[in-house]
């Protein structure tokens, strides 16, 4: 196998295939990255059989071949070398020369047919979605997901389509997030993808934002989702996904609508008195002249009046703030809305104007 190419379009492709690879894994050839050149591009992959990346890169001076190299070692000497061409070739002896200017390295190497098969190769189901589209719905929805993986479909977040729309959902048995968008999506689907991997997908993408549109692909077991330098597999979790339609209140007794930035920063400055290890409780008092947010640790207090407007009956209620927080940092309009039935019953965070996405949020008993 031998190779020429920029010191950067390496690094980058390195970069993305790492995302994937896991130094935790009990089969040694998942902790390198897979070479493989062919015709004029050099192959890279990285994978820990749940997420797998591929990224492609032209390449000068190409023999066709292929090996595995340490992910680790391979990542930290394309990272120090010098911004210029960078030559590899490989012998017969385990071993990928790497030339940069006047620097020379020496890596022993694999080979190929030890790499497991990561599968996706062959699909069904197949539709393009808007690469921004994709993103903003993860960036909504997936910090809902449970980090328990006891809890097995609650880990992922549900992608339900149909009828031109892309809904995401997540929940922990504590909050849910529900975000929908606009897309030509003729395909009816519902599948649940890790939250761990959508959040890994997300920040590739972020860093593919030439491409307007991904490809996504599904199969049974698996989701691809590709653009045209970088491709990445996720195996699908198996399970029934919670009736969360039917966990939203039909109606409310109390509603308030805040300032989203003036609600946040509020809400930043409360975070600093709660009491760590009782659910990180802050208490809103709703009235008629706003919501008096409040928290206290044994270090102190804090008290302050946030303008606001009420609809319906005064309340007070608890929060976990961290929840309360995830929840404000995911949206970006100037005004949400807070819906609630009592102190005891969930809240919905939703927008003023239109419904594209909707966040329940369990309150915390408030003592005396």
């Amino acid at each position: 196998m031998k190779f020429t190419c920029s010191q950067t379009s390496l690094l980058k492709a390195v970069n993305m295939v790492g995302r994937a690879v896991s130094i935790k894994t009990t089969v040694p050839a998942l902790k390198g990255i897979l070479l493989k050149v062919e015709g004029n591009e050099l192959i890279l992959t990285g994978s820990d059989m749940d997420f797998s990346v591929i990224s492609r890169i032209d390449v000068v001076e190409a023999e066709e071949g292929s090996l595995i190299v340490s992910a680790k070692f391979f990542s930290d000497v394309v990272r120090k070398l010098p911004n210029a061409m960078v030559k590899a070739f490989s012998d017969d002896k385990n071993k990928l020369s790497i030339t940069c200017l006047d620097s020379h390295f020496n890596l022993v190497t694999a080979s190929a047919d030890e790499y497991p098969a990561i599968g996706g190769e062959t699909f069904g189901k197949s539709f393009k979605m808007n690469n921004k589209v994709l993103r903003n719905l993860i960036g909504k929805v997936s910090f809902a997901a449970s980090i328990d993986e006891k809890k097995g479909v609650l880990t992922g977040c549900l992608i339900k389509t149909g009828n031109s729309f892309v809904e995401m959902v997540a929940l922990d048995g504590f909050r849910l997030a529900l975000a929908k968008e606009s897309s030509e999506v003729a395909e009816k689907m519902d599948i649940v993808v890790p939250a761990r991997i959508l959040n890994e997908i997300s920040k590739l993408l972020s860093e593919n934002e030439s491409a307007q549109e991904v490809d996504v692909s599904i199969e049974e077991k698996k989701i691809r989702i590709s653009t045209s330098d970088v491709t990445m597999v996720s195996r699908l979790l198996d399970g029934e996904f919670i009736r969360y339609i039917d966990i939203f209140p039909k109606m409310y007794k109390t509603k308030v609508i805040v300032s989203r930035e003036e609600f946040q920063s509020s809400l930043e400055r409360a975070s600093l008195f709660v009491a760590e290890g009782k659910n990180n409780l802050i208490r809103l008092k709703i009235g008629e002249d706003g919501i008096e947010i409040s928290s206290r640790n044994d270090y102190g207090n804090v008290n302050e009046l946030l303008p606001a407007e009420l609809e319906g009956d005064p309340l007070e209620i608890g929060f976990n703030s961290r929840y309360l927080m995830d929840v404000i940092k995911a949206v970006n309009d100037e005004e949400i809305s807070l819906e609630m039935t009592n102190s005891l019953s969930a809240c919905v965070i939703k927008q003023v104007e239109n419904s594209s996405y909707q966040y329940l949020v369990l309150p915390v008993r408030l003592s005396v």
